[in-house]
């Protein structure tokens, strides 16, 4: 891959940047910024960059890479990462409603080497899509220094990001195009840093409003994207139905920050199958994927309604924890409700399904009264009778608790104990196989 290195002399970040490149370069490429399929060009230019139209039409490369200042007019020292384009009006360099292809994986690669050399004092985060130039056919982004001449010229800044974007380096990332936020785009610069989900261009919460079908769908393809975020609580409920609708019409998929993070090491092509698939089960449903790794033919596999319900009711944390261990999908409704139903592949779902009958049955047991007669698992259950307590003479309240808390209580000179205000109830769940691992 060809990246030309691109700054202007009237930019001091820019150039700061560059001297810092070349020194490193310079130096014989050390083993931890060297990338065999990769080679830099530097390229300096009299103009502002944000006026570098067409530039890419003078250079051979495979990505344009813009070494830049950011300025605010509330400065604080931050390095940053963006793609160009104007979603509305063109106030600071390129074209209205334009916007620049992204390099959404070199983007998110250069922002985590960003956090992993950013000097002290300085934060690291995306930026929204906001200025020129626009007019480019190549895969580009700035990287910057903010906020002030102190910073842009700050040595240590400029090795910084000098040292980032030599060793960043993509991996098989989610590209994603993000909905809402601040400038500094917080919860998809959160994304980026802690799960394969990478941006490219990203909608400032004030641009919602300009938004319309051609736009999202412009912000799709030039970040070669395949789903969209929407950070709910950067938008008012007017703000998020309109994009609600707009992702609807485009049949774009939406992830939420916890799915995204639940994808684990899953390819796009294999978690877009397996939440087809939960959608099949129950329309809406949410997935939650555990140990499932690789590639295979996918399949549902179900165990006993009753025995998750139990083992729900015994302790869900515990079984949520041990499912990490298996290769599954688990499936909840939209409030959370686990279903019955897991995603695996074909070749796992034997094993699988013991597994899980086998978890479900030692969770139980271990906190309930249970007794095992073949392949059927008797759950035996005792709780507090409030009607034999009150035959008893009990008054509600506080000796109900007590009761309840396996606790005797004196009423009217009589012990009342547990026992005699206690029923007891028998459940019967049949679990095929229960006799081999009992």
């Amino acid at each position: 891959m060809k990246v030309a290195l691109i700054n202007s002399r009237q930019d001091k970040a820019g150039v700061n940047i560059r001297h810092h490149i070349e020194q490193l370069l310079d130096a014989g490429q050390p083993e931890r910024w060297q990338h065999p399929e990769r080679t830099y060009e530097l390229i300096e230019i009299e103009e502002r960059l944000i006026h570098a139209e067409h530039i890419d039409a003078q250079i051979d490369a495979d990505l344009l890479i813009f070494l830049s200042r950011h300025y605010s007019i509330n400065p604080v020292p931050v390095l940053t990462v963006h793609v160009t384009g104007n979603l509305g009006t063109a106030d600071v360099g390129g074209t209205p409603r334009t916007l620049a292809p992204a390099a959404p994986a070199m983007m998110q690669a250069t922002l985590r080497s960003l956090s992993k050399h950013c000097p002290e004092g300085f934060r690291v985060s995306y930026e929204v899509t906001h200025h020129g130039p626009t007019a480019l056919s190549l895969p580009s982004f700035f990287v910057e220094i903010g906020s002030t001449e102190k910073e842009w010229t700050n040595k240590e800044a400029g090795s910084a990001v000098a040292e980032s974007v030599l060793s960043a380096s993509p991996v098989k990332i989610v590209p994603l195009i993000g909905l809402g936020g601040t400038h500094y785009a917080k919860r998809q610069t959160e994304i980026a840093l802690t799960s394969r989900g990478g941006f490219g261009h990203i909608a400032h919460t004030r641009e919602i409003p300009v938004l319309d079908k051609e736009l999202v769908r412009e912000m799709m393809v030039k970040s070669g994207a395949v789903a969209a975020y929407v950070d709910r609580k950067a938008l008012d409920r007017e703000k998020l139905n309109t994009i609600y609708g707009l992702l609807k019409q485009l049949r774009i998929l939406r992830l939420s920050e916890s799915e995204i993070l639940a994808m684990g090491s899953l390819s796009w092509e294999t978690y877009k199958a397996v939440r087809e698939m939960a959608e099949q089960v129950s329309f809406g449903s949410r997935c939650y994927i555990h140990a499932l790794q690789g590639e295979g033919t996918l399949c549902v596999v179900g165990i006993n309604k009753d025995l998750l319900i139990e083992t729900v009711k015994s302790d869900e944390p515990a079984l949520i924890k041990n499912l990490e261990k298996l290769p599954v999908v688990h499936l909840s409704t939209y409030d959370n409700r686990l279903l019955p139903d897991f995603i695996t592949y074909e070749n796992h779902s034997s094993r699988v399904i013991n597994d899980l009958n086998t978890l479900c049955a030692k969770i139980i047991r271990n906190k309930e009264i249970t007794a095992t007669v073949k392949d059927t698992l008797f759950i035996y259950k005792v709780r507090f009778d409030p009607c034999k307590a009150r035959e008893l003479g009990v008054p509600p309240g506080p000796s109900y608790k007590h009761l309840a808390a396996g606790q005797e209580v004196m009423i009217n000179g009589r012990v009342i104990t547990p026992d005699m205000v206690s029923s007891g109830s028998e459940i019967k769940i049949h679990i095929p196989g229960l006799e081999k691992f009992s």
